[in-house]
């Protein structure tokens, strides 16, 4: 590597990071407040409307990167977009939503037999997010030659479908169980991973890659059985130790799947089929052990 290119790979590896450590600080942090600051009955309603103006942000941000593009080059768009999450940082400061009354959470990771299932979901739920976010997009490109207007495309309907149906999913969630939302989520997807196997046709694929993403919103059920199960003093770290299990998957995935995809593309596809058929056996013990923990709780 030429000493020219040695500081602006090192800043990349800095800046990716960096990054990543801000999103899994977030994300765990979101997940754990959603939970702790909501009933049982607000949860999935509040959780569907966060997702649902996380689309509309991405939304917003992407036509605006769009307008600036061609007046503004890429180092100023990531000083000016910084200067706003610096200046909304700052904003946050100011505020204090801190409710005292609420059981004070555990400070140190806990692991506990107990909630078994919840990490086996989210362990499965890991390993289905990289067929999407990385062979589904890869096929799309690879195989399928779409373009990055083309997948511009399809990001931007991924998220308006994200706004309209996340809050519809969080009251389904109310209205049904989380058993019944998690089974139309994987029998549906069994079907989708099945599809991108072995229908080679651009249009279907396409359709069937908005299709994969909408049912992400459904992912939400599996905190909110957790909520109905556990001891309150263990969100935050369960919450802590379900993140770092589904990104356990989310790094081993890609390497497994990578391999095999260079043998045959649609053998991660399938993969992902079997995948979806675990979710599925595993998703239909949430009543029983949803009923043995709350009486232990009780």
């Amino acid at each position: 590597m030429s000493a020219g290119l040695f500081p602006s790979f090192a800043g990349l590896i800095v800046t990716t990071l960096l990054m990543s450590i801000g999103f899994h600080y977030f994300e765990t942090v979101n997940q754990s407040l959603t939970l702790q600051y909501f009933n049982k009955q607000q949860a999935p309603v509040m959780i569907g409307r966060v997702k649902s103006m996380g689309a509309l942000t991405n939304i917003t941000v992407g036509a605006i990167i769009w307008l600036i593009s061609p007046y503004l080059s890429l180092k100023m768009q990531f000083i000016l977009f910084g200067g706003v999450v610096i200046l909304l940082t700052l904003f946050a400061f100011t505020k204090n939503p801190v409710n005292k009354n609420l059981p004070v959470q555990h400070k140190k990771m806990i692991f506990r037999k107990k909630y078994w299932l919840f990490y086996t979901l989210n362990f499965l739920s890991g390993a289905r997010r990289q067929i999407f976010v990385v062979f589904a997009v890869f096929m799309l490109v690879e195989k399928y030659h779409f373009q990055v207007k083309e997948i511009a495309i399809l990001f931007i309907i991924n998220n308006i479908a994200t706004y309209f149906i996340s809050p519809q999913v969080g009251k389904a969630i109310n209205k049904f169980g989380e058993r019944a939302i998690l089974t139309v989520e994987y029998s549906s997807l069994i079907i989708l991973f099945l599809c991108y196997a072995f229908i080679e046709d651009k249009t279907v694929v396409a359709i069937l890659y908005v299709i994969d993403h909408i049912f992400f919103s459904a992912s939400m059920a599996i905190n909110t059985f957790f909520q109905k199960t556990a001891n309150p003093k263990d969100i935050a770290p369960s919450m802590a130790v379900g993140f770092t299990i589904n990104h356990i998957s989310a790094v081993i995935i890609p390497v497994i799947g990578g391999a095999l995809w260079m043998i045959n593309w649609r053998i991660p596809f399938i993969g992902g089929a079997v995948i979806a058929i675990l979710s599925l056996i595993f998703s239909q013990m949430i009543t029983r052990q949803k009923h043995k923990l709350q009486k232990i709780i009780s």
